[in-house]
């Protein structure tokens, strides 16, 4: 592959991650959004993250194992409860990690 292919190549793949992102934010900057849907925009973060983090929770190994030996399903229960009880991000990681650090530890 020659270099004029590599950058057309690079500038392509710029092109079609820059402007998928830059329209709707171009679009929607300057207008005021219905209720209804700023809450349902308010619910994307989490459902994005929850659909990056439950496979590797439910199945670190590429099969649901809920089994004791899946040490992050059974750290992640704990860890949920206090972030519905605390609602407090930093520290949910630092109790998950705690509990990771001390499962690995006595286990």
């Amino acid at each position: 592959m020659d270099q004029q292919t590599i950058l057309f190549t690079l500038f392509g793949m710029m092109a079609v991650t820059y402007i998928p992102r830059m329209l709707p934010a171009m679009a929607l900057s300057s207008r005021n959004l219905p209720p209804i849907v700023v809450k349902w925009l308010s619910y994307v973060p989490t459902a994005v993250l929850s659909a990056l983090l439950m496979p590797s929770l439910l199945a670190p190994e590429g099969i649901i194992d809920l089994s004791f030996s899946n040490l992050y399903f059974w750290v992640a229960v704990p860890t949920f409860a206090v972030a519905m009880y605390t609602r407090n991000f930093f520290g949910t990681v630092a109790v998950g990690m705690g509990l990771v650090a001390a499962a690995r530890y006595f286990l």
